[in-house]
């Protein structure tokens, strides 16, 4: 039989996003805004990192090289990789570094943005696999395996009697969320788990809708802009199928010409391809949080708004 160090590890997967609850069948954690990775570390033979799409990313976070040094056996480790920034996890800098391909590049954003990988799960220890074994028992081995420091740490759980406090906590500090696990969980490789349940916290805002982009598959691209003093500015897309009766009514608006904008778009994400409309609809959509450009993190559709007029809808919303 094959030793699972040898083999490729696809992560288990969360389900559902649900409203936050407390029971004490269940770990509480904060869910971390970063790469979800797997780490194969053996003290004497170094460390590898690869992606949930099985991608080795150790050559993009080189200051994470010595890690295997922090184990105390062969081990196998789920977790998130991320860069803190201004004291909190920023996906953009840790995505931003997975694209990078210039050495020098990778060097100077690891003295600038070091990254941490957070570890979670233990699926294997000094040659046993873990996989079929209760969540307890695994974070057992998870703590007896590492040794914490700036590069390498073990994501803290709470119990349930913490569990309503940490979800405000992480809100006020403008974390993604929490994450809760059931203490009897078996890891089951690539599968959407709902033993482990997500919970986030979610901005919301209400935009102009500007044009729309075809993108094929029964989906498109709606274009959104809020007002500045007055002149409509360029914020970005959000996604919405073709067959419901909002993007029916996007479709019902009249076209333009030139751009709704007060300013040329950014090049790239198909707005060479749009479809200008009268900024007459405001929609509103949910997401993370905003990106340091001013874009928003995971945006969803979630309808159109008849009480508010376009003008209403401005950068310094309250829904901020």
């Amino acid at each position: 039989m094959q030793d699972l160090f040898d083999t490729r590890i696809s992560p288990m997967l969360i389900a559902e996003n649900v409203d936050c609850f407390a029971d004490e069948a269940y770990f509480y954690e904060i869910k971390w805004d970063g790469e979800r990775c797997v780490a194969f570390l053996d003290p004497e033979g170094g460390a590898e990192l690869r992606n949930k799409r099985n991608i080795r990313i150790l050559p993009k976070v080189p200051e994470l090289l010595g890690i295997h040094r922090q184990v105390s056996a062969r081990c196998i480790l789920d977790g998130e990789l991320v860069c803190i920034v201004d004291g909190k996890p920023d996906f953009s800098v840790i995505q931003r570094r997975s694209l990078l391909a210039d050495k020098y590049k990778i060097e100077l954003e690891a003295k600038r943005h070091p990254a941490v990988f957070i570890a979670f799960d233990c699926l294997y220890y000094d040659g046993q696999d873990l996989t079929m074994r209760p969540l307890t028992e695994r974070r057992e081995y998870l703590r007896q395996a590492v040794a914490d420091s700036e590069r390498l740490a073990v994501s803290r759980v709470y119990g349930a009697d913490q569990a309503m406090e940490l979800f405000q906590v992480t809100q006020a500090q403008g974390l993604e969320g929490i994450v809760a696990k059931r203490k009897d969980s078996l890891y089951f490789q690539g599968k959407r788990t709902k033993t482990w349940l997500k919970m986030k916290h979610l901005m919301d805002d209400d935009f102009v809708i500007c044009g729309y982009i075809d993108k094929g598959d029964h989906l498109t691209s709606i274009v959104l802009g809020q007002y500045r003093e007055k002149k409509l500015v360029y914020k970005g897309h959000v996604t919405l199928g073709v067959s419901g009766e909002a993007f029916a009514e996007v479709r019902s608006q009249p076209a333009r010409v030139s751009l709704p904008f007060a300013d040329p778009v950014p090049a790239g994400h198909g707005n060479e391809k749009a479809v200008w409309l009268e900024p007459r609809l405001v929609c509103t959509v949910e997401f993370m949080h905003r990106t340091k450009n001013g874009g928003m993190r995971q945006p969803v559709f979630k309808g159109l708004r008849w009480d508010k007029v376009p003008l209403e809808c401005t950068e310094q919303s309250e829904n901020q």
